[in-house]
């Protein structure tokens, strides 16, 4: 990032981009939990969380980028909008898999990629990412991780997915 002096004419501090950043994850936050959204709210959410992912490019690390993604893909899966959601899935594991990340947010890439293809009506590669999901769990340390986890798996749009006992 430029030096202060060195800015162009609307490009942010770091410490404001990142609070721009959080904001606005937040706020689709609130979008996806409103019940009954209108079709404005609905095209808030995604503006809100493209912008999100936007600014974290800017200031953020590989987490960030990965949470953007992800969470771009819900947004997506939520609206049935399948080629977006899938396309946002499918950055969050390319952008783990250039970062190294394993764990949570491997974990939750998958879950993003199995809740897309589902949403596009590709069972068995929904299988296949679910599979991919449990198993990148199985790094999951952090006890909230795993619960935030376990809660995306088991809101997964189809009866026969439940939560994996811990072993």
């Amino acid at each position: 990032m430029a030096s202060t002096e060195q800015r162009t004419p609307g490009e942010l501090v770091p410490d404001e981009e990142r609070r721009l950043a959080a904001d606005l994850f937040n706020h689709t936050w609130e979008l996806l939990e409103t019940p009954e959204r209108s079709p404005a709210q609905d095209d808030r959410m995604i503006h809100a969380a493209h912008a999100s992912r936007f600014h974290w490019e800017q200031v953020g690390d590989a987490t960030n980028l990965i949470a953007g993604e992800w969470q771009c893909s819900r947004v997506y899966a939520v609206l049935d909008r399948a080629e977006p959601s899938v396309h946002h899935a499918r950055r969050a594991l390319a952008l783990c898999d250039e970062a190294g990340i394993m764990g949570f947010f491997r974990a939750a890439s998958n879950e993003a990629l199995a809740r897309s293809l589902l949403v596009a009506g590709d069972r068995a590669g929904a299988a296949t990412a679910e599979a991919a999901a449990w198993a990148a769990a199985e790094a999951i340390d952090d006890d909230e991780d795993r619960q935030i986890f376990e809660q995306d798996m088991a809101s997964l749009p189809r009866a026969e997915v439940r939560p994996r006992p811990r072993t």
